[in-house]
C-alpha cells in the first residue's frame, strides 16, 4: 500500500515539478527516474538488501534513501497545496494571487523545503531519546506502591540505522532514571538474530530491582520469532505472551500483564487474548497490561485493567499526519488518556523504523512513570 501511494505521489511530482522544468530532457528523465526510484525503494532494497522490514545497507544509505523518501511525500503535498490554491485563485479571478502561485520559482522552492524538514526530520528520527517524566494516577493503587517508578521502553527498533551504539546510550539513559521496573512495549528489533545480534546485546544492561518484562510488537514476527523469544530470555526479559506476572510489596501486589500482537496470527503464533493474560490474577491487584498496539484500550478497560501501556504510533511521526495514526489505532496515538476509567499511555517510542525514520514535530522518548493513588 504505501509503495503504491508512493508511486502515485511520484507520478504527480513528475507531471507538476519536472516536466515543466526549463532544463535540458535527459536531465528531467534522470530526475523522473530519481522520484521514481524512491518512491519504490523500499521493493527494490527487499528484492536485493535484506526486507522491506529489516534492510541491510549501510546505515548512511538508509539514512539517504529515507530522506528522500520523506522529502518526495512532503514535496508531493506542498505541490498539491499549490495546485488547489492556484485552481481556487482561478475560480475566484483572484489574478494577484494567481500570478504569485505560478512564479517558476515556487514549487521548486517547495521541493528545497521539503528535502531542508526530512534532513531535520531524520536527524530527529536518530537522536538518543530524551526521558519523559509522567504521573498517572490509579484508583486502589497500594500504599506501598506510591511512588513506584516505572520505565517503559517502546520501539526500539535495533536495525542498521540504530545499531548498538544507539542502543547502548538508550540503555545508559534508562539505568539513569534508577526505575522500580523497566518494560518494553514490543518492536525491539528489525531483522534476525544473526543480524541484529551485537546491536541488542546492550540491552543485557537493562537494570531494574523488579526485572525487565517485555512484550511483542508486528515486528518480532517479521524475522525469526522464537529465535528471538530465546535470544530475550538469555538477555535477561521476562517476556508475556497472553501471560502475567505478580509483583509484591509485602502483602500488596501488582498484577503486571502482557498480550502479544495481533500479526502473529499471520505466522501462526497465538494471537491477543487479554482473558488469557488475566486468567488467574489476583483480583486485589490492580493491572497493568502492556499491548503494543493501543486500539483494544477500550475492551481492556471493561475487564477492570488500571493502566495499559502501549507504543506502536510512533506518536504520528509529523505533525499533523498524527491524526491519520490516531485513526487507524482507535484514537489514540500519542501521551494520557481516559479510558472508562483506565489510564492508557500511548508512548512515542525511542526508534523507529527504518523504512519511515522521520520525526517532525514529534520527538522520540524514554518514559519515565511515577504511580501515584488516585484521588477517592
Amino acid at each position: 500500500m504505501l509503495s503504491v501511494v508512493a508511486l502515485l505521489l511520484a507520478s504527480y511530482l513528475a507531471l507538476r515539478l519536472v516536466l515543466p522544468l526549463r532544463c535540458a530532457w535527459p536531465l528531467r528523465v534522470v530526475l523522473a527516474a530519481l522520484i521514481y526510484g524512491l518512491a519504490l525503494h523500499h521493493r527494490i532494497v527487499a528484492r536485493f538488501a535484506g526486507s522491506m522490514a529489516s534492510p541491510e545497507l549501510p546505515k548512511l544509505v538508509i539514512a539517504a534513501l529515507g530522506t528522500g523518501f520523506v522529502a518526495l511525500l512532503l514535496t508531493a503535498l506542498l505541490v498539491l497545496l499549490l495546485d488547489l490554491a492556484t485552481l481556487a485563485s482561478w475560480a475566484l479571478r483572484r489574478r494577484r494571487a494567481l500570478s504569485a502561485l505560478r512564479a517558476r520559482w515556487l514549487r521548486p522552492g517547495a521541493a528545497a523545503l521539503a528535502l531542508l524538514l526530512s534532513l531535520y526530520g531524520t536527524w530527529q528520527a536518530m537522536v538518543v531519546p530524551q526521558v519523559r517524566q509522567v504521573e498517572i494516577a490509579i484508583a486502589d493503587l497500594p500504599p506501598a506502591f506510591e511512588g513506584y517508578r516505572l520505565l517503559q521502553l517502546t520501539d526500539i527498533h535495533t536495525s542498521r540505522l540504530l545499531t548498538g551504539d544507539w542502543v547502548a546510550e538508550v540503555v545508559a539513559r534508562a539505568n539513569a532514571q534508577r526505575p522500580d521496573l523497566i518494560v518494553i512495549t514490543g518492536d525491539l528489533v528489525d531483522g534476525s538474530v544473526h543480524a541484529r545480534r551485537d546491536d541488542v546485546r546492550p540491552l543485557a544492561d537493562l537494570r531494574a530491582p523488579d526485572g525487565v518484562i517485555a512484550i511483542t510488537g508486528n515486528h518480532e514476527y517479521y524475522g525469526q520469532y522464537r529465535a528471538w523469544m530465546d535470544a530475550f530470555a538469555a538477555l535477561g526479559m521476562t517476556v508475556l505472551e497472553n501471560a502475567h506476572l505478580r509483583i509484591a510489596r509485602g502483602d500488596a501486589a501488582l498484577t503486571i500483564a502482557g498480550v502479544t500482537d495481533p500479526v502473529a496470527e499471520r505466522y501462526g503464533m497465538p494471537k491477543p487474548d487479554a482473558a488469557a493474560a488475566l486468567a488467574g490474577a489476583d483480583p486485589d491487584a490492580p493491572v497493568i497490561l502492556l499491548d503494543h498496539r493501543p486500539r483494544e484500550a477500550r475492551g481492556h478497560a471493561a475487564r477492570g485493567v488500571a493502566l495499559q501501556l502501549s507504543g506502536h504510533t510512533h506518536g504520528g511521526h509529523i505533525i499533523g499526519m498524527d491524526r491519520v495514526i490516531a485513526r487507524a489505532n482507535g484514537g489514540f496515538v500519542s501521551g494520557l488518556y481516559p479510558v472508562d476509567g483506565m489510564q492508557l499511555y500511548v508512548s512515542n517510542g525511542a526508534g523507529l523504523w527504518p523504512g519511515f525514520a522521520t520525526r517532525i514535530g514529534v520527538p522520540s522518548e524514554i518514559t519515565l512513570i511515577t504511580l501515584r493513588r488516585a484521588a477517592d
